[in-house]
């Protein structure tokens, strides 16, 4: 379903002087209908990859297939239409301050589709309903909690139905208990719906309870692929390190 060959991206600092190499020469294959996890340390490059990979972001070198289709070749227009493959949840939610819980959930079905109303409405409760927040369509991002929001990201990440979703940090900021319900959330929504995810989180406790994958990401660089007992069993010594938390090590 994604293919990325030989991705490379670097961010030049505005006053000048050397690039920062974010990425380089990063190589991944994520099958259809996988549950995939993105971990590392922290400015290892796991979310401006996800950016890439829907095209928020182009590299520096390399490609990035989706469904076949090079996302780094695709024009403006081109980009709008692969986009409609795509739902997101953001790392702070994104939410629009402005706009109701309801509305901020039928916002993409009103941006990139023609269904009537009704329909988006009927959607919307859906999502609600399978998201445990009945009866919230009326209220304001500002009156809910952490938790809250994370599930109405969820709802507007899946509203469209889309193929692939990419979840980044689905779970920051939250407490251990409602962090797991929303792992298991996004686990059993990704069951129900067969959609291949990419999900990028630092709770690797929770995280590795859902994933069907693993991929770890260092320095810019993959250095990790496999299942998800693989990598629990990894002796590789920054994966080791890594996803046991230990103190010593080469991290």
């Amino acid at each position: 379903m994604i293919s990325i060959q030989s991705v490379s991206k670097a961010f030049r600092p505005a006053g000048g002087g050397p690039p920062n190499q974010v990425l380089e020469g990063v190589s991944l294959d994520v099958p259809a209908s996988c549950l995939y996890g993105l971990i590392g340390p922290g400015a290892s490059g796991k979310s401006v990859l996800l950016k890439m990979i829907v095209g928020l972001l182009k590299p520096d070198a390399g490609s990035i297939l989706v469904d076949g289709a090079d996302v780094t070749q695709a024009s403006e227009l081109d980009l709008q239409k692969m986009r409609l493959k795509f739902g997101m949840l953001f790392q702070n939610n994104a939410l629009f301050d402005h706009m109701t819980v309801g509305d901020n959930i039928a916002f993409p079905l009103r941006r990139l589709t023609d269904l009537p109303e009704d329909q988006i409405k009927s959607r919307v409760m859906e999502r609600l309903a399978h998201v445990a927040l009945t009866g919230f369509e009326g209220r304001l991002p500002a009156g809910l909690s952490g938790g809250q929001k994370k599930r109405v990201g969820v709802a507007r990440a899946t509203i469209t139905k889309a193929p692939i979703v990419l979840y980044d940090e689905p779970a920051a900021g939250l407490d251990p208990v409602t962090s797991q319900k929303i792992f298991e959330l996004l686990r059993e929504e990704q069951r129900a719906s067969g959609a291949t995810v990419i999900m990028v989180s630092s709770d690797l406790d929770r995280l590795l309870t859902v994933t069907d994958r693993v991929g770890m990401m260092y320095r810019g660089r993959l250095i990790f692929d496999g299942t998800t007992h693989e990598a629990k069993t990894s002796t590789e010594p920054r994966v080791r390190q890594f996803v046991h938390g230990l103190t010593e090590g080469p991290l």
